[in-house]
């Protein structure tokens, strides 16, 4: 049995789940409208499989890509070379983020930067992004809040994938900690690959989310040096959030 955050079976998973240019309320054409004026590169932050990058790609725009899963890189590649596209793709822990550019834009698209489990590693991740930032550069992300739900034990039941080659996986989560003052909460996922009835492959993902309030991380942008944030609901730039179960969008420029 595996353990960890984005192994092999996850990363199957995620890719049967969030296809290439499935847009996810809006996302990928928000971010492409937001970027369509940059001249220079781009940085995609936990660029996972590539669903964001692609479409990106694809319009022009010179992105790169960033993330810590080997697996998740190797899918991303791969989907980048059906489609005869070329990125740079880098693997890194986003704690020791040290690449041979700077950038014109840096995004992190699906809510990822929330799955930075500790807080000081949060503000240092997003120090070391604005110094990958060009002067006058911009950071573009997305965060959401959590739902209310906030009692440990399984949640959803199994859900099951079929896989292109008659394999199986099922997966079933449960939540193990959750700290509404702390604004975190930890899953356990199990995956379990199955092939003609016998359990062939079986690894689990440890998922933490810790969430910010909404003016929280304007102030947290503010003190990391980031100037002129706005704050976008469900990518509608300019769109004032009302509701707390809005998708909302910071976009923050390096001074």
């Amino acid at each position: 049995m595996s353990y960890s955050n984005y192994g092999e079976l996850c990363t199957e998973v995620y890719d049967l789940t969030k296809k290439t240019g499935q847009s996810i309320g809006g996302d990928i054409e928000y971010y492409r409208e937001r970027l369509k004026h940059c001249k220079g590169r781009i940085l995609e932050v936990m660029v996972g499989s590539g669903r964001v990058m692609i479409p990106l790609l694809e319009s022009g725009l010179t992105v790169d890509g960033v993330d810590y899963s080997p697996e998740m890189l190797a899918s991303c590649r791969q989907r980048c070379e059906e489609k005869a596209l070329t990125a740079q793709l880098y693997q890194s822990n986003l704690q020791d983020l040290s690449l041979p550019h700077t950038y014109e834009a840096i995004i992190i698209p699906g809510g990822s930067f929330l799955l930075i489990e500790q807080r000081d590693e949060s503000l240092n991740v997003l120090k070391r992004l604005y110094d990958h930032l060009q002067p006058g550069g911009r950071l573009v992300l997305d965060i959401f809040l959590p739902d209310t739900q906030f009692q440990c034990g399984p949640i959803g039941g199994t859900s099951t994938f079929e896989l292109a080659n008659g394999d199986t996986i099922t997966m079933e989560q449960q939540l193990i900690e959750a700290d509404f003052y702390q604004q975190y909460k930890v899953s356990l996922i199990k995956y379990e690959k199955w092939r003609q009835g016998a359990l062939i492959q079986t690894e689990l993902q440890r998922l933490a989310v810790r969430w910010y309030g909404v003016e929280e991380f304007k102030l947290v942008l503010e003190k990391i040096g980031f100037s002129d944030v706005v704050i976008s609901a469900d990518f509608e730039y300019g769109k004032s959030p009302t509701q707390r179960n809005q998708h909302f969008v910071y976009e923050a420029y390096r001074k």
